[in-house]
């Protein structure tokens, strides 16, 4: 009897200290799953493995990621619906004509969103501030062009 309670309190203590502290598997996986990057809002600069669409649907993201190989001649990575990285760079070597000094990195940082802002303000798709904020209006100008992109 004597030694189920022992366990009993150990294996509470265990829990009790995990749901506490937070368990690395949990606080990885939490991350992950936050659906604010997989949606494509900009808090911060995004680091250079996450994917960052925008708003964009995967077959958005598929338009842009064809439209930068085949028409801009920019990206050689994979038409998958995911703007990562390499998508990201070949989008700011596109946005260098519209204002974007930053280093071609693939991060999503203000500058870029500058850069795309004005880029699409350009094209007729954006009236909004070129503020370098990645909110309603740039989401739905972002979408908008990509929805007029061919994909042949």
């Amino acid at each position: 009897m004597r030694s189920n309670s022992l366990v009993r309190g150990l294996v509470t203590a265990t829990a009790l200290a995990a749901v506490t502290a937070g368990s690395p598997a949990a606080s990885g996986t939490a991350f992950a799953a936050t659906p604010e990057r997989s949606q494509g809002a900009v808090a911060g600069p995004a680091s250079a493995t996450e994917v960052v669409n925008l708003g964009l649907s995967s077959s958005q993201a598929k338009r842009v990621q064809f439209y930068l190989r085949y028409y801009a001649g920019v990206y050689t990575g994979a038409i998958d619906g995911l703007l990562g990285t390499e998508s990201w760079k070949g989008m700011q070597r596109v946005l260098r004509s519209y204002g974007y000094t930053g280093a071609i990195d693939g991060i999503v940082g203000t500058g870029t969103i500058k850069a795309l802002q004005q880029y699409l303000k350009s094209d007729g798709f954006y009236s909004g501030a070129i503020d370098g904020i990645a909110g309603s209006g740039t989401r739905a100008a972002f979408a908008a062009w990509a929805d007029q992109l061919p994909m042949d």
